[in-house]
Order: structure tokens, then sequence, then C-alpha cells
């Protein structure tokens, strides 16, 4: 079985109780992952990977320290896959619903007909969005390539390749860690979704690790709007070259399967 952490502050047990519920009744173990609460951090201590500056020029207006937090947690969770060695480990966070059964999952995450460094297994507030390419698996299931990577981080999976790669490229950040992973240009670190989602988030119970001040900041609106096209030029890019990337190794009989493969080649 495969290592599953769940993302939790110290502060909110009853959620760790929900998260424990729902997969105890699957049969499936976790550990926690002590989240970071942003609001405990001086600014000295938030600033050591979040970078004011990154985020002026990259963002719309400045992270609140939920989100901070938020970050520093999940950076939390890739270094303890690093630290360990794993093949890979299931990320949670404690707002998410277990939809169904996991088994065909996990034989579907393990024995992916194509190398992989991030799988998200739910989709921000269950929206949907448009597939540019999939590949079939086993049961239904299939690895989706959206033209745009889907937001949020309920639950996805992350590869030892994935979470080496991804701490190197945001040691200093300046967006929220959803909105950094969609730029894969920027880490090197491609996803894809597996459909259906396995898991799905709470919308009812916001999650507190990232909570967003009410008193954002905003950019001007040409600025944003640059912003925006910009990304959207070079997520167009850069998921073509994705696309044709997994064709190949898709298509390739000796390629290596399952572990993960480095986005740029």
């Amino acid at each position: 079985m495969p290592t599953i952490f769940v993302i939790n502050l110290e502060r909110s047990p009853e959620r760790l109780a929900n998260s424990q519920r729902q997969l105890a009744a699957h049969g499936l173990s976790f550990e926690c992952i002590d989240a970071i609460d942003g609001a405990t951090l001086t600014p000295a201590q938030r600033e050591i990977n979040y970078s004011p500056s990154l985020n002026k020029q990259k963002y719309h207006y400045p992270l609140s320290a939920g989100q901070i937090g938020c970050y520093l947690s999940h950076r939390k969770a890739w270094q303890t896959i690093v630290d360990r060695q794993l093949d890979y480990a299931i990320v949670l966070e404690d707002d998410f619903i277990l939809k169904n059964d996991l088994t065909h999952t996990i034989k579907n995450i393990e024995q992916a007909p194509i190398g992989w460094q991030m799988i998200k297994l739910s989709a921000y507030q269950n929206r949907s969005r448009s597939i540019a390419f999939q590949v079939p698996l086993q049961h239904k299931q299939h690895l989706v390539i959206h033209k745009k990577l889907m937001t949020g981080c309920c639950a996805t999976a992350i590869s030892f390749g994935g979470a080496k790669q991804l701490l190197a490229a945001t040691e200093k950040f300046g967006r929220p860690v959803d909105c950094d992973l969609q730029h894969i240009w920027e880490t090197k670190v491609a996803g894809y979704s597996l459909m259906p989602y396995p898991f799905a988030q709470n919308c009812e119970q916001v999650s507190d690790i990232k909570a967003r001040s009410a008193a954002s900041v905003k950019k001007s609106f040409f600025a944003r709007k640059n912003q925006q096209l910009t990304s959207a030029i070079n997520n167009h890019f850069a998921t073509a070259a994705f696309i044709k990337k997994t064709k190949r190794t898709f298509h390739t009989p000796k390629s290596k399967k399952g572990a993960a493969a480095p986005f740029y080649s």
C-alpha cells in the first residue's frame, strides 16, 4: 500500500478524525503531516521561502499568512517524500472526501504505462476543465492532461522525482501552491489528472491551512491581464510539449513505466 499523508493543523483535531474515519473505512492507514500555521510565523520566518518581490512580479495580491503556511506545509510533505526516498506518496489536505475504494486507483498509479511526476486525484471545488489528451487505464479510469492543470491540492500523488524537483523549483515562491503547480514551464513538473477522480473536495469545509485574507490588495487591471496573457501563452506551449512527450513515451514499448520520468528530456 502507498504512503498516505494528511496535512492537518494541530488546532483542528476534528478534521484529522474525519480523515481517519474515511480512510479506515477502506482499510487505509495514513501519517499526519503537522501543517505549518502561517499565523504563528514571524515575518522573517515567512520570508525564508516566501518572496514579496516575486509575489509583486508574478501574482495579483500578497499572500495571506494562511496561504504561506499552506505552501510550506506542502513543501514539508514533499521534503518527507525525498528524505524517506519514497517511490511516491498520496498527499491529502484535511478537507477531502474519499468517493470510493482506492484499490483500482492505487493499481493504476503504480502500474501506469507512462512515467509520471504528479497526478491530481481531485479538482478544486470539484470543478471541470477541458481535456487536451488522455491515456486509457484499467477499470475505466484515464490519465488526463487538461488544457491547463487543474487547480487545488486537496489530493495529489507525488513521486520522489516530482517532489525533489518541486522543492528545488519552489525554494522561493510568490504565488499560492496550487497556482505555482500550474506553471509547469517554471517548475519542470508536469501533472496528469486521474479521472474519474477518486477524491472530492468538501466545499462546505474550507481547509483552514490555506485561508485567504479578505483584505487582498489587487493589482491594476492591465498588469493582471498582462500577467494572465503571458501565462496563457506559456501554458499553451508547455502543455503541447507535455502531450508530445506523453505520446512518444506511451508508444515506446521499452520506455520506463510507472516511475517518474523528467518532464524535459
